[in-house]
């Protein structure tokens, strides 16, 4: 009976000591601080970097408050940019540049930047289409950092770092790269209806590379013509395979006369321009010509494609959710 008495002034101490406890301070900590690191290939031309900046545009979009900072993996092209820098007329002369292209980094640089800002989390997404060279670079990259053991464990620099995916999916049993295949696909009828249209047959041109096996564009090439049976559909790169004289092999047997060019790379830049669509007599639109087959080009990147671009932010969430973050 006693206890019943005394029951409502323990429930009003205990009231008033969480109120207190809030009052200094002593609450759930806030949650980490998350940043996103775009990795993108990069580009030394203007007219290419809307590719880029659309995909920036739709991560963001897609992740209110959490900054996403991009990175150039390129050496070569980041050295560009900084020769342009340096030049206090360039800024002037391109307007349309923003500062963030101007002044890009690496992902090593990016990623100590945000760490330097007291980012815990970040996640490193690739705007790569294969699990390539590149990609595999950038994995090692985010592995050496995971590998990093301070002698105490508060002064670790991150919390975790981790990768998305490619465009077209990479190994692992969590995300099917079939499936990734399947959903870039489904997500070209637009480059088909075009090509369809003219009744032309639809070149995809990719990157590819020489060290990582390119087997994933070919099962791409057969996913994209039994999606769009309607329309012959071929795919070629730069460099690895399937190749140029693949190519020339299958178009002369399927007696294919007409065919519309286009980028499979995130920005129409200077592969896209020179090896694919450039005068000089080893290009792609060269040797076609050459051979007497009618080309239309279309020389404009994935990236610029708002669904396209949203592939990279789905991407993203799939490894923060995988991460628990």
């Amino acid at each position: 009976m006693r206890l019943r008495k005394l029951l409502p002034t323990y429930v009003s101490l205990l009231v008033a000591l969480l109120l207190v406890l809030g009052a200094v301070g002593v609450q759930a900590a806030p949650a980490e601080k998350k940043g996103v690191v775009l990795a993108v290939f990069g580009t030394s031309h203007e007219s290419a970097l809307p590719g880029i900046l659309n995909i920036r545009d739709q991560v963001q979009a897609t992740l209110p408050g959490i900054p996403v900072r991009l990175a150039f993996t390129s050496n070569i092209i980041r050295r560009i940019w900084q020769e342009r820098r340096k030049d206090p007329a360039y800024a002037t002369q391109h307007p349309d540049v923003p500062g963030e292209i101007i002044n890009v980094k690496g992902p090593l640089a990016t990623i100590a930047d945000l760490q330097d800002e007291g980012y815990g989390y970040i996640i490193v997404q690739p705007t790569h289409m294969s699990s390539g060279e590149e990609f595999a670079d950038l994995a090692s990259y985010v592995q050496g950092l995971n590998s990093i053991r301070t002698v105490k464990k508060r002064n670790m620099p991150f919390k975790k770092i981790i990768i998305g995916r490619p465009a077209l999916g990479t190994h692992g049993i969590e995300h099917e790269y079939r499936h990734d295949i399947e959903q870039v696909a489904s997500l070209l009828a637009p480059d088909v209806e075009l090509a369809r249209k003219d009744g032309r047959a639809l070149i995809y041109f990719a990157h590819g590379n020489e060290h990582y096996s390119t087997g994933v564009y070919l099962e791409f090439e057969q996913v994209m013509r039994k999606q769009y049976p309607g329309v012959r559909i071929y795919v070629s790169m730069v460099e690895g395979f399937p190749d140029n004289e693949r190519l020339m092999t299958q178009l002369q047997a399927d007696k294919t006369r007409k065919v519309l060019l286009k980028p499979f790379m995130t920005v129409a830049g200077d592969h896209a321009k020179n090896d694919m669509a450039g005068p000089e007599p080893d290009s792609l639109k060269s040797l076609l010509e050459a051979r007497s087959i009618n080309v239309a080009v279309s020389l404009v990147g994935l990236g610029e494609s708002d669904a396209f671009a949203a592939v990279f932010a789905r991407h993203i969430k799939d490894a923060m959710m995988d991460e628990g973050i």
